[in-house]
């Protein structure tokens, strides 16, 4: 099936929405259009009260963190959550990820009802508007808000010499002076180069619904123990079509719960291998280990009071396209899972923080 563009609808629901990352032209990717995507800098909903730095900083290496993606993901039927995007930033040092805890990472919640003073009340345009040239993304427009050069959050730092260039930090700040600056500060072409090598590459998500594996429908647990049992494999149905004889051998010498876990995570990814993203507001993640799953207590609930429920999970194989290999050490993890506020409680022109979840490959990176 193909995948289809647009939003992510959020009713709660246990059917599954899978991300896939495509290539897009830049405007589809811009606020206006209230894009899913990967990378790149934030395409932020509300033009107001950005989060900033030190809110976007790494609780390990108090370093600033870099914008990972985003997902447009509008409640239906609620008017404040009209238009509704969430935003996930995670840090860039790979030591911050050698614990098996969210401390380097951070999501937000951004959501305005129709009528707002950012967007016109009728849908963005499906092609490129004649008139709109090339978006300054130094500055957001209407509010005014002037953007770091690096990572594109707020900045309230200037360059002393040319003050035609800002950042959110000091750190950013002398990243681009060692990159490019020192040769172009108080020159035309200070702010001509818009990619910075600080962020991600830059991605369109689009979705399309996850097809149920038919062949298991309407067949009883006894049935799929039974047929288990025929291939010589215990409580672990159907896997025969989808791993290698090797992993059934050793499944056969080391059933262990974390291998049982991992096999069904495999196996459930297996239809579509290049999925980055599993959406299902009020539904379930996929676990990649037995170890290290939220409880109940585990996860906060919002200050409004009401409870968290997952919304989504980032998925391992988005780390194949983020350039994040290095030698010894990169960014890992195994599952990241969102968990929001089940009313999405009102936040309008601001950005919420809500909560995130960890889960590496490993059991034995635990805090």
């Amino acid at each position: 099936m193909a995948a289809d563009k647009g939003e992510i609808s959020a009713r709660e629901t246990k059917e599954v929405v899978l991300g896939f990352l495509e290539d897009a032209e830049p405007w589809q990717l811009r606020s206006p259009q209230f894009p899913s995507k990967v990378g790149g800098r934030p395409a932020w909903l509300s033009l107001r009260d950005l989060p900033s730095f030190p809110e976007v900083e790494c609780e390990i290496c108090r370093l600033p963190m870099a914008f990972l993606l985003q997902v447009y993901a509008p409640i239906p039927g609620q008017d404040r959550s009209f238009h509704r995007t969430l935003f996930l930033f995670c840090c860039k040092t790979p030591d911050c990820y050698t614990r098996n805890d969210n401390k380097c990472m951070k999501v937000f919640r951004s959501q305005l009802p129709r009528r707002n003073e950012f967007y016109p009340y009728d849908p963005p345009p499906e092609e490129e508007p004649p008139n709109d040239p090339e978006m300054d993304q130094s500055v957001l427009p209407i509010s005014g808000v002037k953007l770091c050069w690096v990572c594109g959050c707020p900045g309230s730092k200037a360059c002393s010499r040319c003050h035609a260039v800002t950042y959110c930090s000091k750190h950013h700040q002398t990243l681009h002076w060692k990159l490019a600056h020192k040769r172009e500060c108080c020159s035309q072409e200070a702010c001509s180069v818009t990619t910075s090598p600080f962020l991600f590459p830059e991605y369109e998500l689009v979705t399309e619904p996850e097809e149920k594996d038919v062949k298991d429908e309407g067949k009883t647990k006894q049935d799929k123990r039974e047929e288990a049992n025929a291939e010589g494999i215990i409580d672990c149905p159907s896997l025969a079509d989808t791993l290698a004889e090797t992993d059934l051998e050793e499944m056969a010498l080391h059933e262990t719960e974390d291998n049982k876990i991992f096999q069904r995570f495999k196996k459930r990814i297996a239809a579509e291998p290049h999925q980055v993203l599993r959406y299902s507001r009020g539904g379930s993640p996929l676990w990649v280990l037995s170890q290290h799953i939220p409880s109940d207590q585990d996860v906060p609930p919002c200050t409004c009071g009401a409870k968290r429920i997952f919304e989504f999970q980032v998925m391992p194989q988005l780390l194949n396209s983020l350039n994040v290999d290095s030698t010894g050490a990169s960014i890992d993890w195994g599952t990241l899972s969102v968990y929001t506020c089940s009313v999405s409680c009102d936040c309008e022109n601001c950005y919420y923080p809500e909560f995130i979840w960890k889960q590496d490959f490993s059991s034995e990176q635990h805090m």
